[in-house]
């Protein structure tokens, strides 16, 4: 994926008031960023070190300029644009670098399903061998603890909750359910998920994928010179507590 504008490098100021982050340019001039993350952002934040984002050059937008990526005092990179997530998986997912979710002919996103009137972040059919329809949720995940190994969720989370057992739902229907856990963060080589944070969330994962639910995990390859990123390899879940 060719990120459009492309990145600029800053600074980081502060992040404040959940949407936004003030960051200081090359010129040493500063300006705010909309920063599109609702989350905590355990172990992204990291005031005065590399940050990445794209001017929409919109003049109707308040804040017309958007985080993207962070750097951590390791100089590993992180993806904080959650919305980026579900486009970088329906990327690699059209292109076949996500073997597990090939031969499928069709792909739609935020498609309605569900007795709630939910929204599956990737619905999946026509597969070339028949297949079932496939249900798919994307999670973007940026936590690294201290021992190397990729957290999720990052903060408590009643709505991720609450999509596992909307997968569980679909499975006990016949179709597929994957969760996709889309890794945006370069020090990330294995995923487990965050009991300390969220001891609901850990046990709906294992009963999810107990009961059949599809668990996978890829890691994102940034070339940000290049304003590119991309889905290129699969990274082993550790569900054992």
């Amino acid at each position: 994926m060719i990120i459009e504008p492309p990145l600029q490098p800053a600074r980081l100021i502060k992040r404040y008031k959940r949407f936004l982050a003030d960051v200081e340019l090359p010129d040493t001039s500063s300006i705010t960023l909309h920063c599109p993350n609702t989350g905590s952002m355990k172990n992204c934040l990291y005031p005065g070190n590399r940050v990445w984002y794209s001017d929409s050059g919109n003049p109707k937008r308040k804040y017309p300029c958007t985080w993207y990526f962070t750097e951590d005092p390791q100089q590993n990179i992180i993806g904080i644009h959650t919305g980026l997530s579900n486009q970088l998986a329906r990327e690699a997912i059209l292109s076949g670098r996500i073997e597990e979710l090939s031969g499928y002919g069709k792909l739609i996103s935020e498609m309605r399903y569900g007795d709630q009137n939910s929204r599956i972040d990737l619905y999946l059919s026509e597969h070339e061998n028949e297949l079932p329809d496939c249900y798919a949720e994307v999670k973007n995940v940026s936590l690294l603890s201290q021992d190397g190994v990729g957290l999720f969720p990052d903060a408590v989370t009643v709505r991720g909750q609450k999509h596992l057992e909307e997968l569980m739902l679909v499975r006990q229907l016949g179709y597929r359910a994957v969760l996709l856990f889309c890794v945006q963060h370069s020090g990330i080589e294995k995923l487990m998920p965050a009991d300390q944070i969220d001891q609901v969330y850990g046990a709906l994962l294992r009963k999810a994928a107990a009961e059949g639910v599809e668990i996978l995990a890829y890691a994102a390859r940034f070339e940000l010179e290049l304003s590119q990123v991309e889905l290129d390899r699969a990274l082993p879940v550790i569900l054992e507590s």
